[in-house]
């Protein structure tokens, strides 16, 4: 009967060594739990516990609560040992040891747990802080940008549409208007973007009510242009009827764009303005400020995402004036002529009236040479340059200018 009773017990509480990190001043619960074999022979299982190799003293610092349970057919108990530890000073932690009857024993180790470390959280935390930051920043700095390369790169073109015109700039008559369209937003859509406007300085809605040319020249434009300046706004229709005018115009055009300007003298809560707030997911709303003038402001980005996409196409090589002449200077023809009679093709010449839109035809056939023998520039090429044309040239179309004086002539 000794062997059976030398058997080892069966633990279940605990599965294995541990080590725990209670806090200072907390209270420790280490539950050992075994099944002992139990026999008329063997001796009464007891616990017993030590402290770092030590038998464990009855000190105040320790709370011990024992129990057995014997099975029915008195082949097993079942002895249970919960010890607390109320950890007050550094000393209470250590390696504590359950045994039983000698025989077998699992440890719990205590180690005093340091103040909670929260550096790593507070380094997350920033890095993420730090993350949203600069995306706030770049979307803020770069949106628009990215807006446009999406728009070049990928946007719908609006092509083979019947249209004749980009947009429709409809403005009021007056100097300050007239000043900015001709002065300001023709030139830097027209010539720096190569959008083609209608302007139109007539009253868009007369009585809220499209009029036979506008829906002739609205049915011509991608696009509407509206100039809301102080002139406008103070039309009848603006003040009493903008809500039809402005359905009429949404039926003819698509999202319409209406330019105001800060610092406007009227009220800001004017109807017209107040209504175009409310529904800015059906209109493109931009302010004209002091500083959008610069061709890089936001004001001219956010019009360019409005107005449809610009396919640049390969321009000529070279100069049209300096190929089609066959000289190396476009103010002067340099050894040819145009045969007698004949005529440039108007094909070759993309722009026919000119890079400023000036009338009439920038080419024309070189009037009689004078009697004159000659106008000499250099020393034995008198007969080679011809400038008796020179009052024919389209010198506006050029925005470079020209010596006819060489160094060797002076």
């Amino acid at each position: 009967m000794a062997g059976v009773c030398d058997r080892a017990p069966d633990f279940l509480s605990p599965s294995g060594n541990q080590v725990l990190g209670p806090a200072l001043g907390s209270v420790a619960s280490l539950n050992c739990t075994a099944w002992v074999v139990s026999g008329p022979h063997c001796p009464l299982p007891s616990v017993q516990w030590l402290k770092d190799g030590l038998p464990l003293n009855n000190g105040s610092h320790y709370d011990l609560h024992e129990a057995s349970w014997v099975k029915a057919n008195l082949s097993e108990v079942l002895v249970s040992s919960v010890l607390g530890i109320n950890l007050t000073s550094a000393e209470d932690y250590g390696a504590f040891t359950c045994s039983v009857q000698n025989v077998s024993s699992f440890s719990f180790t205590l180690w005093r747990a340091g103040p909670v470390s929260h550096l790593a959280a507070v380094l997350a935390s920033l890095l993420v802080l730090l993350v949203l930051l600069l995306a706030a920043l770049f979307y803020v700095k770069c949106r628009l940008n990215v807006l446009l390369w999406y728009q070049d790169t990928y946007g719908e073109v609006e092509v083979n549409d019947g249209k004749l015109y980009d947009a429709y700039v409809s403005y009021s008559d007056n100097p300050e208007d007239r000043k900015f369209v001709n002065f300001i937003l023709q030139p830097q859509l027209a010539r720096r973007r190569g959008y083609k406007l209608f302007l139109d300085d007539r009253d868009l809605l007369p009585r809220a009510e499209p009029s036979a040319d506008l829906l002739v020249n609205l049915s011509r434009c991608r696009r509407l242009i509206v100039v809301l300046s102080d002139a406008f706004l103070g039309r009848a229709w603006c003040s009493h009827s903008f809500r039809e005018g402005l359905c009429r115009l949404l039926e003819l055009t698509r999202r319409p764009i209406f330019i105001t300007f800060e610092g406007q003298r009227r009220e800001p809560a004017h109807p017209a303005l107040h209504l175009l707030r409310q529904h800015r997911h059906l209109v493109t709303l931009l302010r004209w400020k002091p500083g959008s003038v610069t061709p890089s402001s936001d004001f001219w980005k956010e019009l360019q995402l409005a107005l449809p996409r610009k396919v640049q196409y390969r321009a000529m090589e070279g100069d049209p004036q300096t190929r089609l002449q066959d000289d190396k200077d476009p103010m002067l023809v340099v050894r040819g002529r145009l045969p007698e009679g004949g005529t440039l093709d108007p094909e070759l010449d993309p722009d026919p009236e000119g890079d400023l839109g000036v009338r009439g035809p920038v080419f024309g056939k070189p009037s009689a040479p004078p009697c004159a023998s000659g106008v000499s520039l250099g020393e034995g090429r008198g007969s080679e340059v011809d400038v008796s044309d020179l009052g024919s040239r389209n010198y506006s179309a050029r925005t470079d200018f020209y010596c006819l004086v060489s160094k060797d002539d002076m």
